[in-house]
């Protein structure tokens, strides 16, 4: 699996993990150049506590489109260690 934006990959796995429709990549599938941290936060009844990660490709800024949860809660510990890709962030195989 890829998560692509502007044409440009930003994580690379064949060892993704599917949640609610979701593939999470693990963190060292990620290129740490395309991502920084951001501030945004959200919560999932199930999964816990979500942090986020600004995607920058070219100088351009795609705020918030990567999430993941640093200390998911039980349910969903398959997903520590991953980073999943959402707004414009284009998931194919």
């Amino acid at each position: 699996m890829k998560a692509i934006w502007k044409n440009t990959v930003i994580a690379e796995s064949d060892d993704t993990v599917v949640v609610e429709g979701n593939h999470y990549f693990p963190s060292d599938a990620v290129n740490r150049d395309l991502v920084e941290a951001s501030d945004h936060t959200s919560t999932c009844p199930w999964k816990g506590l979500a942090n986020y990660y600004n995607v920058v490709v070219d100088g351009e800024t795609n705020e918030n489109a990567a999430w993941y949860y640093p200390n998911p809660k039980e349910a969903a510990s398959e997903i520590q260690g991953h980073v999943a890709f959402w707004s414009g962030v284009t998931v194919t195989e």
